[in-house]
């Protein structure tokens, strides 16, 4: 089962939610946890994990070659990104706009565009007993997250077998990262906070995954701070409420130092253990 967790902002408590229950769920069963917030992955924080496997990951880019070129003009009309401009007898390709999608390559009539390799990231294979915790990150000055969380699921897919449970720790918002991170997802967990841009966050989260027609439920982080409108929502929206984790000094200390939380704070395990419930439903049919 593949669970994608998620939020409308960053900073409500997805990799301490992803972090935890990836932890939690390992003692019984395989898990592998995927970062996939790649511009700024931060799990490897809180496990402590041997490296598996490390490789580098690349998407493909065209490279104009001149004296092949015959200044026809279809890889710049065909190019819907504008990462390809034809500039008197120049022809400028922009690979921070690329989107590998080969249109310009395989229509050029003289293949003077072939595609090459360009580095964009990394993908580090972490385990420790039976989690197993992939991390990608982006190399810095790439603009575009969404091809390296492709290949980060790919490679989760290849690697793992389908009875493994697979945690993706979504990037925060609802722009195409958390797309990509979230559209073959079994279930997604939505993170929010019980306040006012925490009800405005997760109300855009909410309108995302309905247009993405997925399973969804909502878990509260800090909880008791704010207000009710959050369980106000959820409860008119008709939209499950899996745990509340509780406002706790001890889960920030804990959280501050790189820590796993459940096993040091009784009423975070059992928030864990309802949404391990929960999951059990819905893989046996019993909840929907």
């Amino acid at each position: 089962m593949k669970i994608a967790i998620a939020s409308g902002k960053g900073g409500t408590g997805k990799t301490t939610l992803s972090t935890n229950l990836s932890f939690y769920l390992s003692e019984k069963h395989d898990v592998v946890l995927a970062d996939l917030d790649v511009e700024e992955p931060n799990s490897k924080l809180f496990i402590e994990a041997e490296v598996f496997h490390k490789e580098d990951k690349y998407k493909m880019i065209p490279s104009w070659i001149e004296d092949k070129c015959t200044l026809c003009g279809i890889c710049h009309d065909v190019c819907n990104y504008n990462a390809i401009i034809q500039l008197g007898t120049m022809i400028l390709v922009f690979p921070e706009l690329c989107h590998s999608c080969y249109a310009c390559s395989e229509l050029c009539p003289t293949a003077a565009l072939p595609m090459i390799k360009q580095k964009m990231g990394e993908l580090i294979h972490f385990k420790n007993g039976n989690l197993s915790l992939i991390e990608s990150r982006l190399d810095i000055g790439q603009e575009q997250a969404v091809p390296l969380i492709a290949q980060t699921i790919d490679y989760v897919d290849k690697n793992f077998k389908e009875e493994t449970i697979k945690i993706f720790d979504s990037p925060p918002g609802t722009s195409c990262p958390v797309i990509e991170a979230t559209k073959g997802a079994d279930f997604i967990i939505l993170v929010t906070e019980p306040t006012p841009f925490g009800l405005n966050d997760l109300k855009l989260a909410v309108d995302t995954v309905k247009e993405l027609k997925k399973n969804f439920g909502v878990v509260i982080n800090r909880y008791g701070v704010g207000n009710d409108d959050v369980i106000t929502y959820c409860n008119n929206e008709k939209i499950p409420i899996l745990a509340k984790i509780p406002n706790s000094r001890k889960i920030a200390e804990l959280y501050s130092i790189g820590n796993i939380i459940y096993d040091k704070v009784p009423e975070m395990k059992d928030e864990l253990e309802k949404i391990e419930i929960f999951i059990s439903n819905l893989k046996t049919g019993g909840e929907k």
